[in-house]
């Protein structure tokens, strides 16, 4: 009899941990499908997703080096991509002649060449291919592109802003649903600003001479 409840335990203990197991597998599974579904719905930015792929792939000899250059069409600037007509399709990769290379089925005539080193990815190839259907947007680096100042986000407690900054920081706590912490007063506010500036608290000199700027 003892026999038969250790067995009907090991086999309740089994079954438990294949259940426990399956709802793992189906877990994990469920977040990457969501993960690749995000992915997939991700606008492709040209100097975020595409530059660095064809930097690291294709620059050797379709970059900005004119004496390494194979062809008269090369991927550092948006008129050497499209210099020659068919390369690129906007809107059409399956069109288009980078598309057919990076994916021709021998090996020896796929870019980039096999003496490269070099080659691209399922994930890659679908990066490129998203970039041209969706028109092969040409975006410059952020670096060289003007600041242009953001409109400050709309916020429900309008009296606790003083400035646009604060804007931006209440929107996210209202978005997180967060208070916002109270205001300190002026002798902690001088204290912060000391330890952070010198790594000692304030003189009482400093602390009487604060508080009488404020009053003036």
């Amino acid at each position: 009899m003892a026999r038969c409840r250790q067995h009907m335990l090991g086999g309740v203990r089994a079954s438990v941990l294949a259940t426990a197991c399956l709802a793992v597998i189906v877990t994990v599974t469920a977040a990457g499908v969501r993960a690749q579904d995000q992915t997939s719905r991700t606008p492709v930015s040209f100097t975020r997703d595409v530059l660095p792929i064809l930097s690291t792939n294709c620059f050797a000899c379709h970059g900005p080096d004119e004496q390494q250059r194979k062809t008269r069409f090369h991927f550092d600037t948006r008129e050497g991509a499209f210099a020659k007509r068919g390369v690129i399709e906007p809107g059409d990769a399956a069109e288009s002649l980078l598309i057919e290379m990076v994916t021709h089925p021998n090996p020896k005539q796929r870019m980039p060449p096999l003496e490269s080193g070099h080659t691209l990815t399922d994930q890659q190839i679908s990066v490129l291919r998203r970039w041209i259907d969706s028109g092969a947007g040409w975006d410059t680096h952020w670096a060289y592109t003007p600041a242009k100042r953001p409109e400050p986000p709309a916020t429900m407690r309008t009296g606790w802003v003083r400035n646009p900054i604060d804007q931006f920081i209440l929107a996210r706590l209202e978005r997180e649903r967060l208070q916002p912490s109270p205001e300190a007063d002026k002798e902690t506010l001088l204290r912060r600003v000391t330890y952070d500036l010198t790594g000692l608290p304030p003189t009482l000199a400093e602390i009487d001479a604060f508080l009488a700027d404020l009053l003036r």
